[in-house]
């Protein structure tokens, strides 16, 4: 079989035309006019809404855990309004006038539900004391209500301030605590995934009674700093829960607002402990 032997100096330019061959086409345009300055057209401007503000609504917020998340709500920049039976706030504190306060009965007619435009999540602080049949009614009926409410609107989020269980005491407020977990169960139904419950004790801090302040944290503060750690005592049954920790409104505030706004922040039930360690995240 003959082979065909080529020279160094052939294959050289055997290549080098290729190559520019290849670089031609490549590069090759339709005009050969190479002075014509390059045309860049303006872009059309286009007037972009705004991303719609996150508003949260405080069912309860005139009362005094309420109130608070109101007030830490506004320190984070949101749009917060107010829903309670008795409306405007007594309180006499500047930021109170950036609340957009409702008047209205979660227990009475749907005129309330006006309160629900543009409320992008919801926090209810809605409970009370009385009677078993009153208590079940404020503590589960009024807040069954709004949590279905709020889901027919299309909220995105629900955080429900409940109530740790407080061992035998359960048996002596039951219409208390059946109406809790009453709307607990309504919570997780309706918000599988958009639902934080916040289980804590004794809530102190100063509260106002008429003309009067309360400084709850007299008592509060040291009992959250001894019993905070007393968690395994805790878990003993019908007693155990009566060494919950105290824990200061403002915590719960703090945490409140973040379940409502963080979408990231887990699904689910946050007990005393839980609170106390979110509250100290930054």
């Amino acid at each position: 079989m003959s082979r065909l032997i080529y020279s160094r100096s052939t294959l050289s330019k055997y290549y080098n035309t290729l190559g520019s061959s290849w670089r031609g086409r490549c590069l090759s345009t339709e005009s050969n006019k190479i002075d014509e300055p390059l045309k860049v057209e303006e872009a059309e401007t286009v007037n972009v809404p705004p991303p719609p503000a996150e508003k949260l609504l405080v069912l309860g917020g005139s009362g005094f855990v309420g109130s608070h998340i109101c007030k830490e709500a506004l320190n984070h920049g949101l749009s917060v309004a107010s829903l309670s039976r008795s409306g405007n706030s007594s309180i006499r504190e500047l930021w109170a006038n950036n609340v957009q306060w409702h008047q209205g009965d979660l227990l009475s007619g749907n005129s309330w539900k006006e309160a629900l435009s543009g409320v992008t999540s919801i926090v209810s602080c809605v409970g009370g004391f009385g009677s078993n049949s009153y208590m079940y009614k404020i503590n589960g009926t009024a807040n069954i209500t709004a949590i279905r409410a709020a889901a027919e609107k299309g909220v995105k989020r629900f955080v429900y301030v409940s109530a740790a269980d407080s061992g035998v005491i359960n048996y002596i407020l039951q219409g208390y605590y059946d109406g809790k977990r009453a709307a607990e169960t309504e919570l997780l139904v309706r918000y599988p995934y958009g639902h934080v419950i916040l289980r804590p004790g004794f809530i102190y801090g100063n509260r106002r009674v008429g003309n009067m302040e309360l400084p709850l944290g007299v008592i509060g503060s040291p009992l959250e700093m001894i019993l905070q750690h007393a968690k395994p005592l805790s878990q003993v049954s019908l007693v155990g829960p009566l060494l919950t920790p105290p824990i200061n409104v403002t915590a719960v505030a703090k945490v409140a607002v973040r379940a409502a706004t963080d979408p990231v922040f887990p699904p689910g039930i946050v007990d005393v402990h839980g609170l106390l360690r979110y509250s100290q995240q930054k």
